[in-house]
Order: C-alpha cells, then sequence, then structure tokens
C-alpha cells in the first residue's frame, strides 16, 4: 500500500506555532529601520518588502533563536546581518521601482553563508589533525 493509514493528530495547528524562519523576526526589524513608510504604519508596503526580502534569504526553520545563534560564530552573525541589511535594501528599492511602474530586475544574491556546517571540519577530525602533528615520524632501522 502506498499510502500511510497511520493517523497524526495535533490538538491544534497553534501547537506548532514555536516553528518559524530564522530571518523573519531580523528581516522585519531591518524593514522597519530602514523604512519611514512603515514606521509610519504602512503594513502593505511591509509585507510587499517582507516577502521580497524573505525570499532572496536561505529558508532557516528553526524552533528557538538560540537553537541557531548557539552554533554561530561572530563572523557568521554579522555576515546574516549584512545579507539581511542588503536583501532589505534592495528589497525596498525593487517595491518602490514597481510602484513607480518601472521595469526593474533585483540583482543577484549569494544566499550561502561563508562558515556552513558542511565546510566546517568536525571535531574526530580536528583532533586527528592535531594528533597527526604531534606524533613523531617513526623512522627505520636498517
Amino acid at each position: 500500500m502506498l499510502t500511510n493509514t497511520r493517523n497524526y493528530s495535533l490538538d491544534a495547528y497553534d501547537e506548532i506555532d514555536f516553528i518559524h524562519n530564522y530571518y523573519e523576526r531580523l528581516v522585519l526589524e531591518e524593514i522597519f529601520e530602514q523604512s519611514t513608510r512603515v514606521q509610519e504604519g504602512d503594513r502593505d508596503f511591509l509585507a510587499d518588502v517582507a516577502c521580497v526580502a524573505l525570499n532572496r534569504m536561505p529558508p532557516r526553520y528553526i524552533r528557538h533563536d538560540v537553537d541557531m545563534t548557539f552554533f554561530m560564530s561572530p563572523q557568521d552573525i554579522q555576515e546574516i546581518r549584512n545579507k539581511v541589511v542588503h536583501a532589505v535594501t534592495d528589497a525596498i528599492n525593487y517595491v518602490e521601482s514597481r510602484e513607480r511602474g518601472e521595469d526593474v530586475k533585483l540583482p543577484s544574491v549569494d544566499v550561502s553563508l561563508i562558515a556552513n556546517r558542511a565546510s566546517k571540519p568536525n571535531k574526530a577530525a580536528k583532533e586527528d589533525d592535531e594528533a597527526k602533528k604531534t606524533t613523531k615520524p617513526k623512522t627505520s632501522k636498517k
């Protein structure tokens, strides 16, 4: 049988409200900081800019913000901050240009982080490298 007959039940979908995209809060805060229109209460502009900016960021779904920040270096945090600032700036310019009737293109964006888990050596590999450095090479006797 290809279908799963198991019934999954959540008491209410608000039980999964704790799952969110890490960038949502950062992007919304940055939009508010950059845009007087949003500060004055333009919710439609906020929504348009947020959607454009968030679609330019990599998805990072987490339960708690500390889950993500705990494993990031200060350089990772700064890089994320810079990417959010650029994504929001580009999104504001894009939405405002579209409102003026201009046919604009968004600049390309690199959504990868410099130091992601795949590029970081694991602890065991690091310990092996350290052991090799401290072990003296064996000399053969003839």
